[in-house]
């Protein structure tokens, strides 16, 4: 009696050998995968030989090899190399696709020559969503998070980068040339010999790491954005959050629905900022969730007049805050925000009281800019803290009233804006916590996308299990 609970011996054998399914409970996440895959058209969605072909070598089922990636998505293990290992030791892997092993190539070509279909499969689940009725809501937050690439930031150039690193490097060859002139007249002897090929040395590579650079310089010419990445050539420089600090990958943007935390769109790209990208993901969104109307709420980053107006002819409503970029609040003086718009007038009242009236409209920019002034500025008591020359001037958007309607959304309770924060944040925190202090796997915009749909893929089914339950969502995706 050793007092202990023994496990079974190594050499013991068994006359009834255990199934694979024993192994497998009721209620394990990995039927949910098996079950979802089974269930999709993999042919309609475009996965490349989903049907047998007559001839030549067999080869995988499109639906194991999916199987595989997404049970790797959701145990944090996106590697090809790792997924072949654990194929070969993972009674869960073996229970998926029927103890096959397919080695790392096969199974990392199967991702870069399916990304179109991947990606139609994480759309898949959120229609799946919304067909059981957990996705009704009718607001989404939408943002933008930074992930590394492949990409060292030593191997990304542009032109101020290669301007900065070739003044440093002309510095060092004066430097190396003084130093060497130096020795050459006060040093005799073995030590000056060596000393001097030393500096040489040193001095020649310097030299060939100024032609280097003069030649991506060159070739950043032909850049169309003008920057080069060597390791991942999609990859761009991008700047963080964090203070004087930046990394080299992609601007992954995401939809949230505000009420399930559920990622009902995203997108991968290669910009830096979000400007541009309000009006695509809050469409998408909309499509995506199969509603008339749909309310969008994103930071200051996404302000654009022109995405505004398109969402709004979308069908969307959207609040977003306007961004600061006058510094005069801070100096005690008034801002625009201080006027008040008189719609029915047309006219905005400064605060002494006075009218501003139109006075013209021109473009700017691609939108129509209305003019606003008054005269008699001068004499007027509050003129320091408000204007600088002879009447105070407002400028107004044709479509401000859009802008207006959202600042009035912002000051509501609850707060749009925290909102935001609690439902599109927590998605990127958990994705980039499972992913670990590194960067996508794959090279290519097209092939970051595909790896990035498996990551919303497996966050939405851990997420759909966390609303209700294992056994709800396999009845549902049977429905």
């Amino acid at each position: 009696m050793t007092g202990f609970i023994e496990g079974v011996q190594r050499s013991q054998t068994s006359l009834f050998p255990d199934q694979l399914d024993d192994w497998i409970g009721g209620d394990d996440l990995v039927r949910v995968v098996d079950l979802f895959v089974d269930e999709l058209d993999l042919s309609g969605l475009g996965f490349n030989r989903a049907m047998a072909a007559r001839t030549g070598r067999p080869g995988y089922h499109p639906a194991t090899l999916l199987k595989l990636f997404i049970y790797g998505y959701l145990n944090r293990i996106p590697s090809s190399r790792r997924l072949e290992r654990e194929a070969g030791r993972n009674v869960e892997v073996m229970w998926l696709t029927g103890r096959l092993v397919p080695d790392h190539k096969t199974i990392a070509e199967f991702r870069r020559t399916n990304g179109d279909a991947i990606r139609k499969t994480c759309a898949q689940f959120v229609k799946l969503c919304r067909r059981i009725g957990v996705l009704k809501g009718d607001c989404v937050a939408i943002d933008g998070s930074k992930f590394k690439a492949v990409n060292n930031r030593d191997r990304n150039f542009t032109k101020g980068k290669i301007a900065s690193r070739l003044a440093h490097l002309e510095a060092d060859v004066e430097r190396y040339i003084d130093e060497m002139v130096r020795i050459d007249r006060q040093e005799e002897g073995e030590v000056r010999s060596e000393r001097v090929r030393h500096l040489g040395r040193r001095y020649g590579r310097i030299r060939q790491e100024i032609d280097r650079l003069k030649e991506m310089d060159k070739a950043l010419a032909d850049a169309p954005d003008g920057k080069i990445s060597l390791t991942d050539p999609d990859a761009r420089a991008m700047a963080t959050s964090a203070r004087h600090s930046g990394m080299v990958g992609y601007n992954v943007q995401s939809a949230v629905d505000t009420e399930t935390h559920l990622i009902v769109a995203h997108e991968v790209t290669n910009k830096g900022f979000d400007r541009d990208q309000l009006s695509p993901m809050a469409i998408t969104a909309k499509k995506a969730l199969d509603r008339d109307k749909l309310h969008a709420i994103a930071d200051k980053g996404y302000f654009s007049g022109n995405e505004i107006l398109a969402c709004q002819e979308a069908g969307i409503t959207t609040t977003v805050p306007r961004p600061a970029t006058s510094g005069n609040a801070a100096k005690g003086m008034y801002v625009k925000a201080d006027f008040t718009y008189d719609a029915e007038r047309d006219v905005y009242i400064c605060p002494a009281g006075e009218e501003l009236t139109y006075r013209s409209t021109r473009e700017e920019r691609g939108v129509q800019i209305r003019r606003y002034w008054v005269n008699g500025c001068q004499t007027c008591p509050m003129q320091s803290r408000c204007t600088t020359g002879t009447e105070r001037r407002i400028t107004r958007w044709e479509h401000e009233d859009l802008v207006d309607a959202a600042i009035q959304r912002l000051g509501r309770d609850p707060d749009p804006m925290t909102l935001r924060r609690c439902t599109v944040e927590h998605p990127f925190g958990t994705i980039k916590a499972w992913m670990g202090h590194t960067h996508f796997l794959t090279r290519r915009l097209k092939n970051v996308r595909s790896e990035m749909a498996l990551q919303v893929l497996a966050y939405n089914i851990k997420r759909m299990v966390a609303l209700i339950g294992i056994q709800r969502l396999m009845q549902a995706i049977q429905v």
